[in-house]
């Protein structure tokens, strides 16, 4: 028999990940503070699950971060969103750590990228080094801490994934210690009848179902009529002892009479499969009411892998005249358990509530290609854009249409394509599509113009429009006026913004030679700092030039001294 070394590989990285044998010494913190978090492993996020844990670090920026363990840098990305500032290291036992969020590099390492930035004349750059050219000793000095990226505020984003199957693990499962023996805690309990003729408290809708605790500290919940196959639901939230944040559920168990029904927990999963978040939560409560119920039950189209047990797809088939008792169990990583009971009998009752099916001239076929002309757009679903088959409401309007609402999720991107024929060529230039928020307020997508016609690809049902924008950014200077004497300034900082479109790039020179400006979007921050060293005269101009979406641009000029 052969066996290939990716076989072998393969082979075990599975041991690593299916028999949760995760190396309790081989790391250190990467901080050298308490790690109180402020979000924890497999959170549910929007349209992914949370891949590390969020540290935080003490509402400031700028603490030391280290290498958990001997390795090497593999990768190092600098963005506007996403981590930011993020670098990986892969270590010899077959793990990889990811930083994210940080503020600047190590010495070594900010040379080394920023070298690279002066060359690729970009803030934004991305580079793997070749293996063993960038070492690093356990708890050397690898980074420190910030706010770069898709952060709304400081903390240190960490994973640790396996170096073969790349799937993110639970950091706390490699020694890491974090206080908690706080409980999870439940805010919301609902059932759903699946069936066709299923029904649930006299409905045949999601109903939201009432408990209360009972003085062994267990949750019992208001006895539930049924009949057919329901499914429950539930949304709760776990917090570790030292702060107030709201995290996500490590394991959740659901037992009928006794037997394991179905059993998935947040140790490890996949990127590949992490968009399926929307099978796992009631997507269209979450679109109207921004909160996510956590289904117990496997929704027709999920294909996460995070399941332990699954019998029957976590459904139960309610039978007339008899009992049943379901639990379910919210169980954090310390083994904190909050349980609820929920008892249900088999009972006809009168509905006063029926299913609602709103039909429209439009029917989605899942698996298949869907292509609508819609006049001033055209829409095109590729084959398995969506979980389901559904009738979709599409409208269209004056240089807008909508694409049905945002309780339905897509999987997949899709296309909007726009004629504009009937505008000049110059009209077309400030041209843009956009998505209207719930306020009617458009946001660019981004818009792929050829000749007559402007296309978008997307995840997001809603409505679109074309928007004109003709106006150029703004630039200002934040901490320092023209012609002043600069002797004792670290950095140089302006502001720049714009109102509709965006901002698409920027540039900037001193004495004609491009600088690193480092832009921060989320306060629309640009920062120089005079420690690149490339100031050789005592007199400097300053040259920025900012371009929005559309290609309208924005020329800022200033003259200051320095010696």
């Amino acid at each position: 028999m052969r066996i290939t070394v990716l076989g072998l590989l393969l082979f075990f990285s599975i041991q690593i990940i299916g028999q949760e044998n995760y190396p309790k010494d081989a790391f250190i913190p990467p901080l050298d503070i308490p790690l109180i978090l402020a979000g924890t492993f497999g959170e549910l996020r929007s349209n992914h699950f949370h891949s590390g844990i969020d540290i935080k670090t003490q509402q400031r920026q700028g603490l030391p971060v280290y290498a958990i363990g001997d390795a090497t840098v593999t990768r190092i990305k600098v963005s506007l969103w996403g981590y930011g500032k993020v670098i990986y290291l892969a270590h010899p036992n077959g793990y990889t750590s990811v930083y994210g969020h940080l503020q600047k590099f190590s010495p070594k390492i900010e040379t080394y990228i920023k070298k690279l930035q002066y060359k690729k004349k970009s803030y934004e750059v991305e580079v793997f080094p070749e293996y063993g050219e960038l070492k690093l000793q356990q708890g050397e000095l690898l980074a420190y801490t910030g706010n770069t990226g898709g952060s709304s505020g400081p903390h240190l984003h960490f994973e640790i994934r396996n170096s073969v199957s790349e799937k993110p693990t639970n950091p706390l499962l490699y020694g890491l210690e974090v206080r908690d023996a706080t409980n999870p805690t439940l805010l919301t309990l609902h059932g759903y009848p699946l069936s066709k003729d299923a029904q649930l408290n006299q409905s045949m809708q999601r109903s939201r179902i009432n408990f209360s605790r009972q003085e062994d500290g267990t949750l019992l919940a208001d006895k539930v009529y049924a009949l057919g196959t329901i499914g429950f639901g539930f949304n709760a939230f776990d917090r570790q002892d030292l702060a107030a944040n709201k995290n996500g559920i490590h394991r959740v168990q659901q037992f009928v009479n006794g037997k394991l029904y179905s059993d998935y927990d947040f140790e490890a999963f996949s990127f590949t499969e992490t968009r399926y978040i929307n099978r796992l939560i009631d997507y269209a409560y979450f679109g109207k009411y921004n909160r996510r119920i956590q289904l117990c039950f496997k929704a027709l189209g999920n294909r996460l892998g995070i399941y332990n047990t699954l019998h029957n797809d976590g459904k139960i088939v309610v039978k007339e005249g008899l009992t049943y008792k379901v639990e379910i169990l919210l169980t954090d990583l310390e083994g904190n358990l909050t349980k609820v009971e929920i008892p249900v009998e088999g009972q006809r009752q009168p509905l006063k509530v029926r299913k609602e099916e709103n039909k429209t001239d439009n029917y989605v076929i899942a698996k298949k290609p869907n292509n609508y002309d819609l006049g001033v757009a055209k829409v095109y679903f590729p084959a398995n854009t969506f979980y389901e088959d559904f009738y979709i409401d599409l409208k269209k309007g004056n240089d807008t249409v909508t694409v049905h609402n945002n309780q339905v999720p897509a999987h997949r991107n899709f296309t909007i394509t726009f004629d504009t024929s009937k505008y000049s060529e110059t009209e077309r230039k400030q041209l843009f599509i956009a998505r209207l928020d719930k306020n009617l307020k458009p946001n660019y997508v981004s818009t792929f113009k050829r000749g007559n016609t402007f296309t978008t690809r997307t995840r997001y049902l809603g409505t679109y429009t074309l928007a004109v924008d003709s106006l150029a950014p703004k630039i200002r200077a934040k901490n320092f006026k023209d012609k002043q004497w600069l002797n004792n300034y670290s950095y140089l900082s302006l502001q720049i913004w714009d109102d509709l479109s965006g901002v698409d790039s920027y540039s900037a020179t001193l004495n004609g030679d491009w600088i690193l400006m480092e832009y921060e979007p989320k306060t629309k921050t640009l920062t120089y700092n005079f420690d690149d060293n490339i100031l050789d005269k005592k007199q400097c101009e300053l040259k920025v030039v900012v371009v929005d979406n559309v290609g309208n641009s924005n020329t800022f000029t200033s003259t200051f001294y320095r010696k």
